[in-house]
């Protein structure tokens, strides 16, 4: 199977199997799934989901998060990992926006990555997400099934690396999905440790189920 191939292989079945695919993080606006991403950088998404309803009731707007003090938003936050720099981001973050966008979330790339704690995977996901831009944001459930699947060489060793590529081979229109369809295939069924292989359809498609090699 050539990598075009593969890719093909690989995009008809999450569209027949997961023509929906959509983040698991709970969010109502552009503002709160900002929020969302940034707290959920080495966390789960079910903590983070359990954490933002108490945030958002006491902080519902970029506004009243701008106003508030480390010592405000540090309880609301302590059970993600790493409150203390992500209430210093979150706090920042709300600043920048009023200070730089108006109070409002921009769309590109290069803006994002200007305000605190957004890093290029955070502003990926935000501009896929809401905007539908193809841009493809590498986590580490991404980073191992492309590579499992051989969706990318073996020499594609960083996220930025594995994102071109991705990007460069995945259909434009279906990026957006397709970074859903890794990170979940990834959560739920190639996991890192002992990967679900009895239950994937994509065994006839995985460079690794072929080698045996996890």
């Amino acid at each position: 199977m050539t990598r075009q191939q593969k890719y093909q292989f690989v995009t008809d079945y999450f569209l027949s199997h997961a023509p929906d695919a959509e983040t698991e993080l709970f969010y109502d606006n552009p503002y709160q799934l900002l929020v969302a991403v940034i707290l959920s950088a080495q966390c789960t998404d079910k903590r983070v989901n359990q954490t933002t309803p108490a945030l958002f009731k006491k902080f519902p707007t970029v506004q009243a998060l701008a106003k508030a003090g480390f010592e405000d938003v540090f309880p609301l936050i302590q059970s993600i990992s790493y409150p203390n720099n992500k209430s210093k981001h979150l706090i920042g973050m709300a600043q920048k926006l009023i200070k730089d966008f108006g109070g409002e979330v921009p769309m590109t790339v290069e803006e994002l990555i200007q305000l605190p704690g957004v890093g290029r995977k955070t502003a990926n996901v935000i501009t896929s997400v809401i905007d539908n831009q193809p841009n493809m944001a590498v986590d580490t459930h991404v980073f191992r099934v492309s590579r499992r699947l051989g969706l990318v060489p073996s020499t594609a060793t960083t996220p930025l690396a594995v994102e071109k590529i991705l990007i460069k081979n995945f259909p434009a229109s279906l990026i957006h999905k397709a970074h859903h369809w890794l990170i979940l295939h990834g959560r739920y069924t190639c996991v890192a440790r002992s990967p679900q292989c009895e239950k994937c359809g994509l065994q006839d498609g995985c460079a690794a189920f072929k080698r045996k090699a996890f």
